[in-house]
């Protein structure tokens, strides 16, 4: 049986279980219930043991396991050390380690953002290119920077930690992080619908959006309003490519990325997104003469796993 790796995507409400061979593409993605016990034995026990069922049902010898990655919610340090699992309640372990002495496999760990990076790079929408960086849309602003086909973590575990560029000094409404003026605060799928509620109390342009009850009010809402041509849409539109395409021009005068790849739920507007950050891209970038491609994310939700699974590869191999 051909050698195959597992990659471990990590999150508040399900665990991601990616089987991929050694050589090709998925083979099988599934999912578990995170476990929310307060103890991390129970969380560590239930991903190895997890693991085992899939490949059991997947008709796969265990013995065929040579890998497994796990990507988690928080910063990740050079030992593989976690002080702190963001959304799940639990600090202070060592992921890889802790399935290491369940499996008795090799194991690795990466931050989740830059987890869903490498696996867009390696099998998504940059497969062949191997500088890339990749923003993930959410309810934050994640990102991952990929050089010479790996992850660039940082010193610290805090790399690529995109969501956090300071794109407006001027802003006088802090950001979550405690910072002012960050890209997340107008990025972000709640970035978005905090610059559509500011414009219409603060401009009288006619707005559909107007009549939308502000507590159901989302970043999709708004992003239709957009595509129709809604006055406020379009603003609101225009800002978020301002501030996307100026924090895009920090990461390619620092890294000179072949391809962007932008992910996360926000994502799902399509192509208008992209169309609004090109102008704005091309104004602040005015060093770097090649631009890159700018392309929306393929694998969705499934990036995280597919990453940990090339990570884990890069791993054996180093």
């Amino acid at each position: 049986m051909e050698k195959v790796l597992v990659g471990v995507d990590i999150g508040g409400t399900t665990v991601k279980l990616g089987v991929f061979p050694w050589e090709g593409k998925c083979l099988d993605i599934s999912e578990i219930p995170t476990p929310h016990t307060g103890r991390q034995e129970d969380l560590w026990d239930a991903v190895a043991r997890g693991i085992r069922l899939r490949l059991q049902t997947l008709n796969i010898p265990f013995e065929s396991l040579a890998a497994v990655g796990v990507a988690v919610p928080g910063p990740v340090d050079a030992e593989g050390y976690v002080p702190w699992l963001v959304n799940i309640g639990l600090g202070g372990c060592s992921p890889a380690k802790e399935l290491e002495a369940r499996l008795s496999v090799p194991a690795v760990c990466a931050n989740d953002a830059n987890a869903a990076a490498l696996g867009e790079a390696i099998y998504g929408a940059g497969a062949g290119k191997l500088q890339a960086a990749m923003l993930t849309l959410g309810t934050g602003v994640g990102g991952g920077i990929i050089v010479d086909g790996k992850i660039i973590p940082g010193a610290h575990g805090c790399g690529a930690e995109v969501g956090h560029f300071v794109v407006n000094p001027d802003e006088e409404l802090a950001c979550n992080c405690g910072n002012h003026g960050c890209l997340e605060q107008y990025a972000s799928a709640t970035g978005i619908v905090r610059t559509a509620k500011r414009l219409m109390a603060g401009t009288d342009l006619p707005s559909s959006l107007r009549n939308e009850d502000p507590k159901k009010l989302d970043a999709k809402i708004v992003m239709d309003a957009a595509k129709a041509g809604d006055a406020i849409g379009l603003k609101t539109l225009d800002t978020f490519g301002k501030y996307l395409g100026l924090g895009i021009s920090y990461i390619i005068e620092a890294t000179d990325p072949e391809i962007i790849i932008i992910g996360g739920g926000v994502s799902k507007a399509g192509s208008i997104l992209i169309d609004a950050v090109l102008p704005y891209m091309e104004r602040f970038t005015h060093i770097v003469k090649t631009k890159p491609e700018i392309v929306l994310a393929t694998l969705g939700n499934d990036a995280g796993a597919a990453g940990c699974a090339a990570l884990a590869k890069q791993h054996i191999e180093k």
